[in-house]
């Protein structure tokens, strides 16, 4: 069996689900090729259509495979991974009118790499298209990300979780309750591949409660869960917010809509903490595109801060 998440990737804009804002930012740009930007910055949570925006402009910019570069920066990040793609930029086109470099995990490139990338983007020719995507665009250097036109794509509402769940669970013939289908768009925290992956997993599955295992044991929250609850009394101590911190390794984003979910129950449920939970809604309102991992930590000391 073919893994869900690649074969049900996105072909066309029209299959794009949830990113609708940049699924019509994208079809502005193309309407005027000739003045299609030649450096793209593609920013948003993983697994959420970065790559797959970036792999239907491919075919709509008329560039062949052969000429469709992939480097993931979380493998090859320094200068020396520039320099070679400088080296082999200014070549024709081997079956396509363009070459275009998908640069993933971009914020991994060191500084000199970095650097080097934006003389590259700066001069640019006329048939080499750049597009650059990251969870983190704050770790990237100012200058890279003011030479690129951005591209947002956001996580997906549990609403187009589960629609996508159910098209694909009807083109495979695969039955799974209500109980599982919720806990599958709970775990996957908005993230279309790891919907599709979880979905794969348990389709092999038989009893609700197999299934179930699996997607709590991939999804597990409770580091996150802790941290709301310590973040919530008023009591907590820093030591301990600051330690769940350290252990959390999700993407600030990713941590943020968690809480934002969280506090938005406890509001719904009324009671004492009600008007805590909301005050923690409005200092965790804005992203952390922009300041990442230090932006988190300071707004989570602001909550501590406050015994209100």
């Amino acid at each position: 069996m073919s893994e869900f998440y690649l074969k049900y990737r996105p072909k066309l804009f029209k299959q794009v689900v949830g990113q609708d804002a940049a699924v019509a930012s994208l079809q502005k740009l193309l309407k005027n090729k000739e003045r299609f930007p030649h450096a793209l910055l593609f920013t948003g949570p993983s697994g959420c259509g970065k790559t797959t925006l970036a792999r239907i402009l491919q075919h709509k910019l008329s560039c062949g495979d052969s000429d469709f570069f992939e480097v993931n920066c979380a493998d090859f990040n320094g200068i020396n991974t520039v320099r070679d793609i400088r080296s082999r930029m200014k070549l024709s086109p081997m079956n396509g009118l363009c070459r275009i470099w998908l640069i993933d995990e971009a914020h991994q490139l060191t500084g000199d790499a970095q650097d080097a990338l934006l003389k590259m983007l700066e001069d640019t020719p006329s048939h080499v298209y750049f597009m650059l995507a990251t969870t983190n665009p704050g770790k990237l250097k100012e200058t890279v990300v003011n030479r690129c036109n951005e591209v947002r794509v956001k996580a997906l509402p549990p609403k187009h979780m589960e629609q996508l769940l159910q098209e694909v669970c009807q083109k495979e013939k695969i039955k799974i309750l209500e109980t599982v289908r919720d806990a599958i768009v709970e775990a996957a925290a908005g993230s279309a591949r790891k919907a599709l992956v979880f979905l794969n997993q348990v389709s092999l599955l038989e009893t609700e409660d197999e299934q179930l295992e699996v997607v709590h044991a991939g999804g597990s929250k409770k580091p996150m869960i802790d941290l709301a609850r310590a973040m919530l009394n008023p009591q907590s101590k820093w030591a301990v917010i600051a330690n769940l911190l350290r252990i959390i390794d999700d993407e600030p984003e990713q941590i943020r809509r968690m809480l934002l979910g969280y506090m938005s129950s406890v509001v719904l449920g009324g009671g004492k903490l009600a008007a805590r939970a909301y005050f923690i809604g409005q200092v965790m309102r804005d992203h952390f595109y922009d300041c990442g991992r230090p932006g988190l930590i300071l707004s989570c000391y602001e909550i501590y801060s406050n015994k209100k």
